[in-house]
């Protein structure tokens, strides 16, 4: 294709460039909230529910007392009098695990890794199909931008991995060539 890169000649054409440029930037996107998702995962590990509560209330007390009837500093002061022992292990460890996984294969993804495109490309599908999921259940704009944002990554990631594959398979045909000329 004339989008795609040229494996014969080494040449990345403006549009593909700008592909592989967004391409990317979403991933670094994704391996920082995979960051953000540990450094979340770590402090629900080392703060009770009490401590979590406080750190609620102080956050949100200065938008309250300028709204008191403030529905976002609201939900969030309710959450934090609902949180649990068992809710912030569970949360913990939901974070802890799901940002590990972000972080690794979106570090693979990035060095190019074969093997960790199949795996970017499944856990994205399972979370874009959670998140509908969740969608149809309590619709939330919030969802729907990660939803979107997600399906971005999906189609420039699958994008890539066919990229990736042909571009190792012209690599392998050329130094097939290369040995047969080699020994003929």
């Amino acid at each position: 294709m004339s989008t795609e890169r040229d494996a014969e000649h080494g040449v990345i054409d403006r549009r593909e460039r700008r592909v592989e440029v967004l391409f990317r930037v979403t991933l670094v996107l994704k391996g920082l909230d995979g960051v953000l998702e540990l450094i979340g995962g770590v402090l629900l590990l080392f703060l009770t529910p009490q401590r979590l509560n406080a750190v609620v209330v102080f956050l949100t007390q200065h938008e309250l007392g300028d709204d008191p009837n403030d529905p976002v500093s609201n939900w969030i002061v309710h959450f934090g009098h609902t949180l649990t022992g068992s809710a912030t292990l569970f949360g913990a460890v939901y974070l802890l695990l799901h940002g590990v996984v972000k972080v690794v294969l979106v570090w693979a993804v990035l060095k190019e890794q074969l093997w960790a495109y199949p795996w970017m490309i499944g856990f994205l599908a399972v979370f874009i199909g959670w998140q509908g999921w969740e969608l149809l259940r309590h619709f939330s704009w919030g969802l729907v931008a990660l939803t979107v944002f997600d399906a971005l990554i999906l189609v420039l990631t699958v994008h890539e991995y066919r990229v990736q594959r042909r571009l190792r398979e012209a690599r392998r045909a050329e130094a097939a060539q290369g040995a047969q000329a080699a020994a003929g």
